[in-house]
């Protein structure tokens, strides 16, 4: 009896998922929503350099202490970034392999496009790649201090982001990155609410409704913290 070959094998279950587009956005929708859990999270912990210098670099450094002494020092910090990362390159891969099926699938453009349709879609693929350069641009700046203005000081974040965000590039960058992220979250909340089965036609007002709400309370809380170092009410 002959042995099957690697190509007679069925695929796994998870590949099967996985190369159909309905898994593709399952991924998308499910690691959009652990991204936006982290989001909010992080925007909480943002707006506490209001409170002051101590409270902020205090705060900064609880993030490296969290589980001690189960968890040794940075080991929760690094367990979350390793699983944001996971989920910004699933985010990412599926959306460009989504992208691309799309456009072998109708490769001569329709004669008459949905404009929403069109300006949604664009809006996602543009904001996306905006999104991506921006967290090189902040890790290297707030994280490794490798692009950092006046001089990167080791568990200083406050001074750090006061830093940053005295120069008119470093506003301007981020500014523009958090805009856009309003735009993505606003679209993608009301995109993954469908694929994961809690959209309907009664329940579409307040999704969107939340969808608006939530884009506009992160990009208003993450927006505060450069505005209030330009207008001096963090110094």
């Amino acid at each position: 009896m002959a042995l099957a070959t690697r190509s007679d094998r069925r695929p796994s279950t998870a590949r099967t998922v996985w190369d159909s587009s309905v898994g593709k956005k399952t991924v998308m929708a499910v690691s959009g929503v652990i991204m936006l859990l982290y989001l909010v999270v992080h925007m909480i912990g943002n707006l506490k350099i209001f409170f002051g210098a101590a409270e902020f670099n205090h705060y900064a450094h609880w993030l490296r202490t969290v589980g001690e002494p189960f968890m040794h020092y940075e080991w929760t910090l690094w367990l979350v970034r390793i699983v944001l990362l996971l989920a910004v390159v699933a985010h990412a891969v599926s959306a460009y392999q989504l992208s691309r099926r799309d456009i072998k699938a109708r490769p001569i453009g329709y004669v008459h496009r949905k404009a929403r349709t069109t300006y949604a879609t664009r809006t996602m693929r543009w904001g996306g790649i905006i999104l991506a350069l921006f967290i090189v641009w902040h890790i290297l700046d707030l994280t490794t201090g490798a692009v950092h203005p006046g001089g990167f000081q080791e568990g200083r974040p406050y001074q750090n982001v006061v830093d940053t965000f005295s120069t008119w590039y470093g506003n301007a960058v981020y500014i523009t990155a958090m805009l856009a992220l309003g735009l993505h979250v606003r679209h993608g909340f009301w995109s993954a609410a469908q694929t994961l089965g809690v959209g309907s036609r009664r329940r579409d007002r307040a999704l969107k409704t939340a969808a608006n709400v939530l884009a506009l309370l992160l990009t208003a809380g993450f927006i505060a913290v450069p505005v209030a170092v330009m207008t001096e009410v963090v110094s």
